[in-house]
């Protein structure tokens, strides 16, 4: 058999896994007495894997998530308040597919972000595209961007992502352009993606949040709050949980 003539038609075929470790995978074949059909199929799985792997490192990279936030290494019993099952069932992505809205509420410190970087984790290991802001940030991007022609717009990734993670709402007031741009931003993505907020604010706080605009509050919870699932957290800080264990 000609290893090269194959090694180099798999790579023009993009099989590059499959191709650098080609006469590893056919002696083990051999020793194992494994038929070519068998044979085929590990290589194709193989390769799939590998892929697979690559595609959610670069999603996770390009999404701007904080990286080692998962739901396998949520701390459940320092907040046992929250309801774990409701966190499955959003980790299923199904609201993701409705175009659906997630808020995240509750004082600093109890988990609001370690959670929703997680559903984002999740997302993208299910094949969706996200990205993650915190609020501070997202503002000055869409400041930034609030001179380009609509249709160039439409490219940036906070609007057409399927997942929008937004974090830290509510930690400082917005200015009046800046509530207008985050109200235009909700409004597009409404029924079109979907969208995690966290937040430190009650819902009948927004007002002050949004520049003390009561009606423009008013129709972006309306926006925000239809088909959404509202968490609130109650509970110990994490942060002050760790500071504890130092000052002991």
């Amino acid at each position: 058999m000609d290893l090269d003539a194959t090694r180099t038609a798999l790579e023009r075929l993009g099989l590059d896994y499959v191709a650098a470790g080609l006469e590893d995978f056919i002696n083990e074949a051999v020793k194992d007495n494994l038929p070519p059909h068998r044979l085929l199929d590990k290589l194709l799985a193989l390769e799939h894997t590998q892929r697979e792997e690559r595609r959610v490192r670069t999603s996770l990279k390009l999404s701007g998530l904080p990286p080692g936030l998962t739901l396998a290494n949520f701390d459940w019993s320092f907040q046992p308040g929250i309801e774990k099952n409701r966190i499955e069932s959003l980790a299923t992505c199904a609201f993701i597919r409705e175009h659906e809205t997630c808020l995240i509420c509750g004082p600093p410190g109890v988990g609001k972000t370690h959670l929703a970087v997680a559903l984002g984790v999740r997302a993208i290991e299910n094949g969706f595209s996200v990205a993650f802001y915190r609020l501070e940030d997202l503002l000055h991007t869409m400041k930034q961007d609030a001179d380009i022609a609509p249709r160039r717009l439409r490219g940036k990734k906070y609007l057409n992502v399927s997942l929008l993670i937004v974090d830290e709402v509510g930690f400082q007031p917005m200015t009046r352009q800046e509530a207008i741009l985050f109200f235009r931003l909700v409004s597009y993505r409404y029924q079109r993606g979907a969208t995690i907020i966290t937040t430190n604010k009650p819902v009948k706080d927004w007002p002050e949040v949004l520049a003390g605009d009561e009606v423009m509050a008013a129709a972006l919870l309306d926006r925000l709050l239809h088909r959404c699932h509202v968490l609130n957290i109650k509970g110990r800080s994490y942060r002050l949980k760790e500071l504890e264990k130092l000052l002991r």
